[in-house]
Protein backbone atom coordinates (compact mmCIF):
# COMPACT_ATOMS: atom_id res chain seq x y z
CA UNK A 1 0.00 0.00 0.00
CA UNK A 2 2.64 2.37 1.03
CA UNK A 3 4.48 1.65 -2.74
CA UNK A 4 1.04 2.05 -4.31
CA UNK A 5 0.29 5.60 -2.28
CA UNK A 6 3.43 6.73 -2.91
CA UNK A 7 5.22 5.28 -6.01
CA UNK A 8 1.85 4.49 -8.31
CA UNK A 9 -0.86 7.03 -7.43
CA UNK A 10 1.05 9.98 -8.25
CA UNK A 11 1.50 8.94 -11.59
CA UNK A 12 -2.25 8.13 -12.14
CA UNK A 13 -2.99 11.46 -11.01
CA UNK A 14 -0.88 12.73 -13.83
CA UNK A 15 -1.95 10.54 -16.20
CA UNK A 16 -6.08 11.18 -15.76
CA UNK A 17 -4.78 15.25 -15.66
CA UNK A 18 -3.17 15.14 -18.71
CA UNK A 19 -5.12 12.87 -20.60
CA UNK A 20 -7.85 14.55 -19.57
CA UNK A 21 -7.14 17.88 -20.54
CA UNK A 22 -6.39 16.53 -24.13
CA UNK A 23 -9.81 14.80 -24.13
CA UNK A 24 -11.52 17.79 -23.19
CA UNK A 25 -9.40 20.21 -25.82
CA UNK A 26 -10.21 17.98 -28.50
CA UNK A 27 -13.95 17.23 -27.67
CA UNK A 28 -15.33 19.38 -25.51
CA UNK A 29 -13.86 22.66 -26.31
CA UNK A 30 -17.57 24.68 -25.88
CA UNK A 31 -17.59 22.77 -21.96
CA UNK A 32 -13.78 24.42 -21.17
CA UNK A 33 -15.77 26.60 -19.10
CA UNK A 34 -16.61 27.71 -15.78
CA UNK A 35 -20.58 27.72 -16.35
CA UNK A 36 -21.48 30.69 -14.54
CA UNK A 37 -23.94 31.67 -12.73
CA UNK A 38 -23.63 34.94 -12.56
CA UNK A 39 -26.34 35.64 -14.40
CA UNK A 40 -28.90 34.01 -11.50
CA UNK A 41 -27.30 36.10 -8.28
CA UNK A 42 -24.54 38.38 -7.79
CA UNK A 43 -24.35 40.10 -5.57
CA UNK A 44 -23.18 37.11 -3.39
CA UNK A 45 -21.25 35.41 -5.88
CA UNK A 46 -18.95 39.04 -6.08
CA UNK A 47 -17.72 38.78 -2.68
CA UNK A 48 -17.50 34.23 -1.97
CA UNK A 49 -15.67 34.27 -5.85
CA UNK A 50 -12.59 36.95 -5.27
CA UNK A 51 -12.42 35.16 -1.38
CA UNK A 52 -11.97 31.95 -2.65
CA UNK A 53 -10.17 32.42 -5.84
CA UNK A 54 -7.39 34.73 -3.66
CA UNK A 55 -7.29 32.39 -1.26
CA UNK A 56 -6.10 29.22 -3.44
CA UNK A 57 -3.98 31.12 -5.26
CA UNK A 58 -2.04 31.54 -1.90
CA UNK A 59 -2.33 28.34 -0.97
CA UNK A 60 -0.73 27.16 -4.10
CA UNK A 61 1.98 29.75 -4.04
CA UNK A 62 2.90 28.34 -0.50
CA UNK A 63 2.46 24.48 -1.37
CA UNK A 64 4.94 25.56 -4.69
CA UNK A 65 7.40 27.03 -2.39
CA UNK A 66 7.19 24.62 0.59
CA UNK A 67 7.34 21.70 -1.64
CA UNK A 68 9.83 22.45 -4.55
CA UNK A 69 12.02 24.79 -2.86
CA UNK A 70 14.43 23.55 -0.98
CA UNK A 71 16.02 24.56 2.92
CA UNK A 72 19.15 25.16 2.02
CA UNK A 73 17.18 28.18 -0.69
CA UNK A 74 15.56 29.88 2.60
CA UNK A 75 18.24 29.87 4.80
CA UNK A 76 20.51 31.34 2.02
CA UNK A 77 18.29 34.43 2.02
CA UNK A 78 18.29 34.33 5.57
CA UNK A 79 15.03 32.50 6.18
CA UNK A 80 15.80 30.07 9.10
CA UNK A 81 13.28 27.41 9.73
CA UNK A 82 11.78 29.02 12.73
CA UNK A 83 10.99 32.02 10.61
CA UNK A 84 9.46 30.20 7.38
CA UNK A 85 7.53 27.63 10.49
CA UNK A 86 6.06 30.94 11.77
CA UNK A 87 5.53 32.21 7.87
CA UNK A 88 4.11 28.40 6.53
CA UNK A 89 1.85 28.45 10.15
CA UNK A 90 0.40 32.25 9.66
CA UNK A 91 0.00 32.83 6.36
CA UNK A 92 -0.78 29.47 5.43
CA UNK A 93 -3.64 28.75 7.85
CA UNK A 94 -5.40 32.82 6.91
CA UNK A 95 -4.83 31.41 3.06
CA UNK A 96 -6.58 28.00 3.93
CA UNK A 97 -8.99 30.23 5.85
CA UNK A 98 -10.25 32.30 3.17
CA UNK A 99 -10.34 29.72 0.20
CA UNK A 100 -12.80 27.71 2.86
CA UNK A 101 -14.90 30.77 3.54
CA UNK A 102 -15.22 31.59 0.29
CA UNK A 103 -15.85 27.64 -0.65
CA UNK A 104 -18.73 27.80 1.69
CA UNK A 105 -20.41 31.18 0.74
CA UNK A 106 -20.43 29.65 -2.84
CA UNK A 107 -22.38 26.50 -1.97
CA UNK A 108 -24.51 28.51 0.78
CA UNK A 109 -25.56 30.39 -2.37
CA UNK A 110 -25.77 27.42 -4.97
CA UNK A 111 -27.88 25.88 -2.21
CA UNK A 112 -29.94 28.58 -1.22
CA UNK A 113 -30.94 29.92 -4.79
CA UNK A 114 -32.96 28.06 -6.77
CA UNK A 115 -31.97 28.65 -10.01
CA UNK A 116 -28.44 28.19 -9.31
CA UNK A 117 -28.73 24.46 -7.59
CA UNK A 118 -30.92 23.46 -10.81
CA UNK A 119 -27.94 24.40 -12.15
CA UNK A 120 -25.55 22.14 -10.06
CA UNK A 121 -24.41 19.02 -11.64
CA UNK A 122 -23.02 15.87 -9.78
CA UNK A 123 -19.94 16.68 -11.33
CA UNK A 124 -20.09 20.29 -9.12
CA UNK A 125 -20.91 18.07 -5.89
CA UNK A 126 -17.60 16.42 -6.37
CA UNK A 127 -15.75 18.84 -7.59
CA UNK A 128 -16.64 20.35 -3.89
CA UNK A 129 -15.90 17.95 -1.56
CA UNK A 130 -13.19 16.98 -3.02
CA UNK A 131 -11.85 20.24 -3.35
CA UNK A 132 -12.80 21.26 0.37
CA UNK A 133 -11.87 18.02 1.53
CA UNK A 134 -8.02 18.86 0.37
CA UNK A 135 -8.11 22.47 2.04
CA UNK A 136 -9.75 21.36 5.33
CA UNK A 137 -7.46 18.49 5.40
CA UNK A 138 -4.41 20.58 4.99
CA UNK A 139 -5.73 22.86 7.97
CA UNK A 140 -6.37 19.89 10.60
CA UNK A 141 -2.75 18.73 9.19
CA UNK A 142 -1.14 22.29 10.00
CA UNK A 143 -2.93 22.95 13.27
CA UNK A 144 -3.07 19.38 14.66
CA UNK A 145 1.26 19.24 14.19
CA UNK A 146 2.29 23.01 15.00
CA UNK A 147 2.78 25.58 17.28
CA UNK A 148 3.99 28.61 17.28
CA UNK A 149 7.87 27.36 18.50
CA UNK A 150 7.98 24.21 16.30
CA UNK A 151 6.04 22.17 14.35
CA UNK A 152 6.50 19.16 11.97
CA UNK A 153 9.27 19.73 9.15
CA UNK A 154 7.33 18.31 6.28
CA UNK A 155 10.60 19.90 4.18
CA UNK A 156 12.21 16.75 4.77
CA UNK A 157 9.94 14.37 4.16
CA UNK A 158 7.08 15.18 1.85
CA UNK A 159 9.16 17.97 0.22
CA UNK A 160 11.77 15.26 -1.25
CA UNK A 161 9.78 12.88 -1.91
CA UNK A 162 7.34 15.24 -4.32
CA UNK A 163 10.71 16.43 -5.71
CA UNK A 164 12.09 13.05 -6.40
CA UNK A 165 8.66 12.19 -8.51
CA UNK A 166 9.81 14.41 -10.95
CA UNK A 167 13.41 12.13 -11.49
CA UNK A 168 11.00 8.76 -11.91
CA UNK A 169 12.62 7.18 -8.93
CA UNK A 170 9.93 8.27 -6.32
CA UNK A 171 11.23 7.93 -2.38
CA UNK A 172 8.38 6.02 -1.30
CA UNK A 173 10.07 5.38 2.39
CA UNK A 174 9.98 8.94 2.80
CA UNK A 175 6.45 9.09 3.71
CA UNK A 176 6.52 6.29 5.80
CA UNK A 177 6.69 8.03 9.00
CA UNK A 178 5.04 11.09 8.10
CA UNK A 179 1.84 11.80 10.24
CA UNK A 180 -1.25 10.83 9.05
CA UNK A 181 -3.23 13.90 8.57
CA UNK A 182 -0.24 15.06 6.38
CA UNK A 183 -1.06 11.62 4.55
CA UNK A 184 -4.47 12.13 4.12
CA UNK A 185 -4.21 15.63 2.67
CA UNK A 186 -1.88 14.07 -0.31
CA UNK A 187 -3.86 11.64 -0.79
CA UNK A 188 -7.06 14.00 -1.39
CA UNK A 189 -4.68 16.45 -2.94
CA UNK A 190 -3.42 13.98 -5.76
CA UNK A 191 -7.19 12.91 -6.67
CA UNK A 192 -8.27 16.93 -6.32
CA UNK A 193 -5.28 17.23 -9.76
CA UNK A 194 -6.37 13.88 -11.21
CA UNK A 195 -10.14 15.20 -11.16
CA UNK A 196 -9.33 18.53 -12.59
CA UNK A 197 -9.94 18.09 -16.25
CA UNK A 198 -13.32 16.56 -15.81
CA UNK A 199 -15.05 19.51 -14.11
CA UNK A 200 -15.56 23.55 -13.86
CA UNK A 201 -12.04 23.74 -12.46
CA UNK A 202 -9.97 23.13 -16.00
CA UNK A 203 -10.59 26.86 -16.58
CA UNK A 204 -7.54 27.33 -14.24
CA UNK A 205 -5.35 25.82 -17.06
CA UNK A 206 -6.90 28.61 -19.42
CA UNK A 207 -5.48 31.72 -20.33
CA UNK A 208 -6.18 34.89 -22.46
CA UNK A 209 -3.33 35.19 -24.18
CA UNK A 210 -5.19 36.27 -28.05
CA UNK A 211 -6.56 38.90 -26.21
CA UNK A 212 -2.95 41.00 -25.99
CA UNK A 213 -2.97 40.24 -30.12
CA UNK A 214 -6.22 40.61 -31.06
CA UNK A 215 -7.62 43.56 -33.37
CA UNK A 216 -8.94 46.62 -31.67
CA UNK A 217 -12.68 46.91 -32.04
CA UNK A 218 -13.58 50.64 -32.77
CA UNK A 219 -17.18 51.48 -31.39
CA UNK A 220 -18.22 55.15 -33.62
CA UNK A 221 -21.38 57.01 -32.61
CA UNK A 222 -23.98 58.83 -35.01
CA UNK A 223 -25.39 62.25 -34.44
CA UNK A 224 -29.07 61.65 -33.63
CA UNK A 225 -30.45 64.32 -35.61
CA UNK A 226 -29.04 63.35 -38.85
CA UNK A 227 -30.72 60.23 -38.36
CA UNK A 228 -34.01 61.84 -37.49
CA UNK A 229 -33.62 63.20 -41.03
CA UNK A 230 -34.42 59.64 -42.85
CA UNK A 231 -36.31 56.45 -42.55
CA UNK A 232 -34.41 53.90 -40.88
CA UNK A 233 -33.79 50.92 -43.23
CA UNK A 234 -33.44 47.20 -43.01
CA UNK A 235 -29.88 45.47 -42.37
CA UNK A 236 -26.52 46.68 -41.67
CA UNK A 237 -25.29 49.59 -43.27
CA UNK A 238 -21.78 50.80 -44.64
CA UNK A 239 -19.83 53.44 -42.47
CA UNK A 240 -18.48 55.64 -44.43
CA UNK A 241 -15.06 57.25 -42.83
Amino acid sequence: MNTFLWGVLPYLAVVLLVSGLVWRYRYDKFGWTTRSSEIYESRLLNIASPMFHYGILFVLAGHLMGLFVPASWTDAVGLDEHAYHLVSLFAGCAAGSLAVAGILMLLYRRRRNAAVFRATTRNDKLMYVVLLGAIVLGLVAKLMHSSVNEGYDYRTTIAPWARSLFTLRPDVGLMADVPLAFRLHAVVGLALFALLPYTRLVHMFSAPVQYLFRPYIVYRSRDPEQLADRAPKRGWERIKY
